[in-house]
């Protein structure tokens, strides 16, 4: 199924499961769909499974926005308890449309409960959700639900008593009875390396050969700190992670800040606080140190998951000063984490919302985009979880193995089963779609505005609005909609307050998004575009950025000494139009 008729099936107002493989689009067309919503003033509650997910999508996890949190079981006392919240009933009454990210790690059991609690808020008990619009998302060959066995070594068999079977969200009663129209999208805007998205496709259709796996094997070496410095690293354990970041910390030679957690109100709390807690209750910074933003402030400017670097450190308050991936410099401020009940704080912790980035858990890397990643699948424990690290490269040039395990590209055999019909369910949806007219489609989709309390008349978001709102792709959004009204890149940068720099980023990641930027006003001519391209192919064994590109400094000393005077933006822009 295309993206298009995704977005045109979810605006006619059905439950849907959106679905396809690794950078097929799902978030894109999500944040399409959300912003069509915002529109024609649809409340929509933006959800995920985790909250490194949900911060991809500028939302909350789905645990906190149900109400439900960490509860295995949701009795009728427990309801009950939980419709004595007046910021509960608030939000349900509020939401007309609940999207939940990241599908795949949900149970099945959780999905029950959520329509068990979603109809008692709703006071609407015919309804799959109370009448809500279910959107789910996700690749259900991606890590599943945190109930999940353990993978074992090939040819074991299961432990003792061990229930080898996942509960997985597509055998849930609240699944079955939801009416899901199937949307599995078939495009890919992720990989434009055939070879590589052959392996991909393979790992998804269990049917992975010797030819596969040595082609992967192609791309394993011997690990080396030094040699990896500026290239992200995704590894299955904690372990790894932290002595990978300890490693680069010590490699630099600057004075080293320390930051401590502090905490006050109930011990237990506090305790639960710091295990949930993605800050370090020790945070040890220097100049040049790469870090993650491990908290949502829209009006700060950063999300939980916004990468960059230590530039400085505020001279009056000593408080990190890092500059974002988008060019954004951030004084960073402590922040709070808390237990409250009915807005009393019963506990909270304090530290400066920042993590180190050198590397990061295979678990955390799901919904990013690399050009390049270190990858250690030596030990890989749990289905989907060497799909989910490869996967997040674009090419296979990208990919550095530094350990490939038996299991690593294994995928939960229950799961072929599934994909397979949602595929051809998929098909079926698509091919309804194409049956009717252009009128009833219209009609479809205004009646279901107007049965979601929204207007039929679109309106234009202002920034703020797609920054407080969560769009994940806000930024890149609204520089793109302003070139393609027409506006240049300078002005475009002038009324957002970017650099231009920052603007030909936007298109950039409007292009991996899979968005067209062939406007006539921006290209580069022909001419002008293959003389650059010449500089990057006799440059192209220097060093490469973190993101695996060739830098831009020998690029530009290359073109002057050969006699032309193209400056940094061009030679940016160009990188559009060439890769």
């Amino acid at each position: 199924m295309t993206q298009a008729s995704a977005l045109t099936i979810l605006k006619m107002g059905h439950n849907v499961f959106l679905t396809g493989s690794a950078g097929a689009g799902k978030t894109y067309v999500l944040n399409e769909y959300i912003r069509y919503l915002q529109e024609h003033d649809v409340d929509v509650a933006i959800t995920a499974s985790t909250g490194i997910a949900a911060t991809h999508m500028g939302g909350m996890t789905i645990h906190a926005w149900s109400g439900i949190g960490i509860r295995n079981e949701l009795s009728d006392w427990d309801i009950e308890s939980m419709e004595e919240k007046k910021y509960l009933w608030d939000r349900y009454d509020k939401a007309r449309v609940l999207v939940i990210d990241e599908i795949s790690m949900l149970s099945g059991t959780f999905l029950d409960n959520l329509d068990r609690i979603c109809k008692a808020f709703k006071r609407n008990f015919d309804k799959p959700f109370g009448g809500l619009q279910i959107v789910l998302c996700g690749d259900l060959f991606q890590l599943p639900p945190i109930t999940k066995t353990p993978l074992r070594p090939a040819g074991t068999s299961p432990y003792k008593g061990e229930d080898s079977a996942t509960d997985f969200v597509v055998n849930s009663n609240a699944w079955k009875k939801s009416n899901l129209a199937m949307c599995y999208l078939t495009e890919q805007h992720r990989q434009d390396d055939i070879a590589f998205l052959n392996i991909l496709n393979a790992i998804r259709a269990n049917n992975v050969t010797d030819e596969h796996r040595e082609l992967l094997e192609t791309r394993l070496r011997e690990f080396d700190a030094d040699d990896f410095q500026n290239v992200t690293k995704l590894f299955t354990h904690n372990a790894n992670v932290d002595e990978i970041n300890a490693h680069e910390l010590g490699n630099i030679s600057e004075p080293e800040e320390t930051f401590l957690m502090t905490d006050k109100g109930r011990a237990n709390l506090i305790e639960n606080l710091k295990k949930s807690c993605l800050a370090p209750q020790v945070l040890k910074l220097k100049l040049g140190a790469q870090v993650m933003f491990v908290k949502n402030n829209f009006d700060a400017g950063y999300v939980n998951g916004t990468r960059g670097e230590v530039v400085d450190f505020d001279s009056e308050t000593n408080y990190p000063i890092v500059k974002t991936l988008d060019g954004d410099e951030i004084t960073v401020e402590p922040a709070d984490w808390s237990v409250d009940d009915d807005g009393k704080v019963l506990a909270s912790i304090t530290q400066i919302p920042l993590r180190h980035a050198w590397a990061i858990t295979v678990h955390k890397s799901q919904g990013m985009s690399l050009d390049a990643a270190v990858i250690d699948l030596s030990r890989s424990f749990a289905y989907g979880m060497g799909y989910v690290a490869l996967s997040r490269v674009r090419r296979l040039d990208g990919v550095h193995l530094v350990g490939l395990g038996e299991n690593a590209l294994a995928v939960d055999p229950q799961i072929l089963s599934i994909d397979a019909s949602l595929q051809k369910l998929s098909d079926r949806a698509e091919s309804r779609l194409a049956e009717l007219e252009e009128k009833d489609l219209k009609k479809s989709q205004e009646e279901f505005l107007i049965r979601s309390g929204g207007k039929l008349e679109a309106r234009k978001l202002t920034k703020k609005e797609l920054k407080h709102k969560g769009i994940k792709t806000a930024n890149f959004q609204v520089s793109y909609d302003l070139i393609k009204s027409g506006k240049s890149i300078d002005a475009v940068a002038k009324e957002l307050d970017y650099t231009p720099e920052t603007i030909i980023n936007h298109l950039g990641r409007a292009k991996d998004s899979g968005l067209a930027i062939d406007f006539p006003h921006i290209k580069i001519s022909n001419e002008d575009l293959e003389i650059i391209k010449q500089a990057y192919e006799a440059k192209k064994d220097e060093p490469k950025t973190e993101a695996g590109e060739i830098k831009l400094a020998p690029i530009k000393t290359y073109l002057s000494k050969n006699g032309y005077d193209f400056d940094y933006k061009m030679i940016k822009l160009a990188q559009l139009f060439l890769f």
